[in-house]
């Protein structure tokens, strides 16, 4: 496997300051963020934050499962970035099908911009096979308490072309999958003990929100082991929808492409902001529109 490209603000960082830093909520940790991780070119190497807790400990992300071994916890990943594969799997052909191709890029830490116990800022580049840069990123995450038994995570995004045109941002149903499968954006593979409960303000499971635009989206779990969950998606961009899986595994994304291509244009960057609520216990729609209420967006 030939080594990374590393920017000059990489070769700038200290030594060891990229190694899975913390988010830190009220004197607990609440997540870890593997920046770095040494994964097969095939399972989509990008940042990721696992293990996501509650304030409680409960944990509610899964990483590498057998099942989707390129699931990795709560990340930004997109199947088709011009023609690249920076999801991991394998690639939706239309008119044949999920094909295994040597297409695989990787979304690389390229250096830090500030770092603390309650967020994380750093930029990113988005990568074919080859090494050549699609997208330069500069990404934001923060982690702020929502009373003593939740906390917001954030994470603001902005894509900027860096190929001197448009890129072009599709999906497995973009590119001629049926069944409502436009997955690609911020994805979120929770963790349960059973089928969990998905709902919108409007709607209730896997077939009646899955491509939904509602403004915000619960998932209510147990984790094996134990310890009740609610994890509270807000922050579809114009044009994004809802993906959804419960019965065959847990995740939620925010899908950039659900049903058509999504373009990053030459010189206007796209910004994405991406906030979730991770609570102990399972709200009722009632106690998720007191949280979202309460709620103080800077």
């Amino acid at each position: 496997m030939t080594a990374e490209p590393r920017s000059a603000a990489a070769e700038s960082s200290p030594a060891g300051t990229d190694v899975e830093p913390r988010l830190v909520v009220g004197g607990a940790e609440v997540a870890r963020y593997l920046v770095r991780p040494d994964l097969d070119p095939r399972h989509g190497p990008r940042p990721y934050l696992h293990p996501v807790r509650t304030r409680a400990g409960t944990p509610v992300t899964d990483a590498l499962p057998a099942d989707h071994v390129w699931h990795l916890g709560a990340s930004l990943a997109v199947q088709d970035v011009d023609g690249a594969n920076l999801w991991g799997g394998r690639t939706y052909v239309r008119g044949t099908g999920y094909t295994w191709r040597d297409d695989h890029g990787v979304i690389a830490h390229t250096g830090w911009r500030d770092r603390a116990a309650d967020r994380l800022d750093h930029d990113l580049e988005w990568r074919d096979r080859h090494g050549r840069v699609l997208l330069r990123e500069h990404r934001r995450i923060t982690a702020t308490p929502a009373g003593e038994d939740a906390w917001w995570l954030d994470l603001s995004a902005t894509l900027a072309a860096a190929t001197g045109g448009d890129v072009h941002l599709g999906s497995p149903a973009t590119n001629g999958r049926p069944g409502g499968a436009g997955y690609g954006g911020f994805f979120w593979r929770a963790v349960a003990d059973g089928e969990p409960l998905v709902r919108t303000a409007e709607a209730e499971g896997e077939e009646a929100v899955n491509g939904s635009a509602a403004p915000w989206l619960a998932l209510s779990a147990t984790a094996p082991g134990g310890g009740a969950y609610t994890l509270v998606f807000t922050g579809l961009g114009p044009g994004d929808r809802w993906f959804v899986r419960t019965a065959m595994y847990p995740g939620v994304c925010v899908a950039y492409a659900f049903d058509s291509p999504a373009v990053v244009a030459a010189g206007r960057p796209r910004h994405n902001r991406h906030r979730v609520l991770v609570a102990d216990g399972h709200l009722d729609p009632a106690g998720i529109a007191a949280r979202l209420d309460e709620a103080v967006v800077p």
